[in-house]
């Protein structure tokens, strides 16, 4: 991402408290820490994010802490601009799922074939059928996205995916673990959720959330279509500093389709800790409970995830589209919740952790005056697309002396050498290596999180 200078943007931060009635919790937030301040303003003065609407949720109440605008010409944001939440929505659908079992409109050990249409059936390995259960959970052996989905228009990729591909994609697919065995975030898993949960109620996804969750919490900013006054709030999302398209999700809604503000999500924070007086108190507590484990301290619920921290679990859930990377989470045993919203492609969950959990370090990312000089030769020895999954792919393309990379169903970066053959990201902590054998580039590995994931080379 280029960077911005200073003198042309201008950072107003803004901060507003709200009272909630609630029981003393063990800690206090509502202040930012002075050198997070600091470490917010240097990422908006760098171009990482125009702007970041932040929440902290504690017994006292809520605080705002907004910096930037909604653009580069745009207003100064606020507790109400809009953004699109991405795959936090996922966590509202968990919450639908756990209102209709206490309801008793299902079971979260009922079979989904059950529920889809004549002539639409998912296959299974192994002895168990794939439940409402393991929708939920990412343990349903659904890949992370279809692969049958081939947007039109890649910078609105989920727009014209219909009901009739997901159906075929169910009939067609042969899965590849047995049902239950292993956590596989699934974008498809959950969107599915969302639909049959919304055909359940002869409601579409909208509706249904509209009704259950964001009516009762007085969360008149959370939709999935903007509103006139959604409109008149929303902060535009960017992708290297460009505005970039809004995303439309209308079959896998439960997935990611929904937008909302930093004043709604606190409140539906605060419900979550119990600071608000809720009919969705039990059916918030039901999606919190744990339903599998994943790899090192990462613990799976309904659509949340729970990682072991300093002071408690953090419950928490992100979300990132096109232009646009957001976090909520929330601590049980401090009382302490966190919302942050941003109008970038570029994450920024590693505030959201630190804020929750002290002992979580922020992120130190690289700057691209680190980069140094690969002859074009060499980069052009690294164009193609790399396979990690069967359906999670990394494109490598290049403009001039610049490579850039792009996973499946997200936006393009900018990579930059730090030597030869290992390129970082500027936008969080990764870096990929590109492997050779008998001089011919064959395949990468990808290091974040800890984690290398090696992809080969297919195009």
């Amino acid at each position: 991402m280029n960077q911005v200078r200073l003198s042309l943007f201008i950072l107003i931060i803004s901060v507003v408290t709200v009272h909630c009635q609630t029981p003393t919790a063990k800690k206090s937030l509502n202040t930012l820490p002075p050198e997070l301040i600091e470490v917010i303003e240097k990422r908006i003065a760098d171009g990482v994010t125009p702007s970041m609407a932040i929440a902290l949720i504690d017994s006292a109440g809520i605080t705002y802490h907004n910096f930037g605008k909604t653009a580069t010409d745009g207003k100064a944001v606020d507790e109400h601009t809009i953004y699109e939440i991405g795959s936090i929505s996922k966590v509202f659908t968990g919450i639908l799922l756990a209102q209709q079992v206490l309801d008793g409109d299902l079971k979260l050990e009922d079979e989904i074939n059950e529920f889809l249409p004549n002539g639409v059936k998912a296959a299974k390995m192994g002895e168990g059928e794939i439940t409402f259960g393991h929708l939920t959970d990412h343990t349903s052996g659904f890949p992370r996205m279809p692969d049958n989905f081939d947007p039109a228009n890649p910078n609105n990729p989920f727009a014209d995916y219909t009901v009739d591909q997901m159906y075929a994609f169910i009939s067609n697919y042969e899965p590849v673990r047995e049902v239950g065995a292993a956590y596989e975030y699934s974008n498809f898993a959950q969107g599915l959720l969302g639909h049959l949960l919304a055909q359940k109620k002869n409601s579409t996804y909208e509706a249904l959330m509209v009704q259950t969750i964001a009516d009762p919490l007085n969360m008149d900013d959370t939709r999935i279509d903007l509103t006139d006054r959604m409109k008149g709030n929303l902060a535009l999302g960017h992708n290297e500093g460009k505005v970039v398209e809004n995303w439309d999700i209308p079959t896998l809604a439960g997935a990611g389709a929904i937008r909302s503000s930093s004043s709604d999500m606190a409140a539906f924070i605060a419900a979550n800790l119990g600071y608000v007086e809720t009919q969705l108190t039990e059916a918030m507590a039901l999606s919190h409970k744990v339903r599998h484990g994943k790899a090192g301290n990462m613990r799976v619920a309904m659509g949340w995830h729970i990682k072991s921290g300093d002071e408690g679990d953090v419950i928490w859930h992100n979300g990132g589209t096109g232009g646009y990377r957001t976090f909520a989470g929330f601590v049980k045993e401090t009382g302490i919740g966190v919302v942050l919203l941003t109008n970038s492609s570029l994450s920024s969950d590693d505030i959201g952790f630190h804020l929750l959990d002290p002992g979580s370090d922020l992120a130190v990312l690289k700057s691209k005056k680190e980069a140094v000089e690969v002859p074009e030769a060499t980069l052009e020895q690294y164009v193609g697309v790399y396979e990690l999954s069967p359906d999670f792919k990394i494109t490598i393309t290049k403009e001039g002396k610049q490579l850039f990379l792009q996973a499946t169903a997200q936006p393009r970066f900018e990579i930059y050498p730090e030597n030869d053959t290992k390129f970082y990201l500027t936008v969080v902590e990764a870096s990929i290596s590109f492997q050779r054998k008998n001089d011919v580039v064959e395949s990468l590995i990808l290091y974040q999180g800890g984690q290398e994931i090696p992809g080969k080379k297919v195009e």
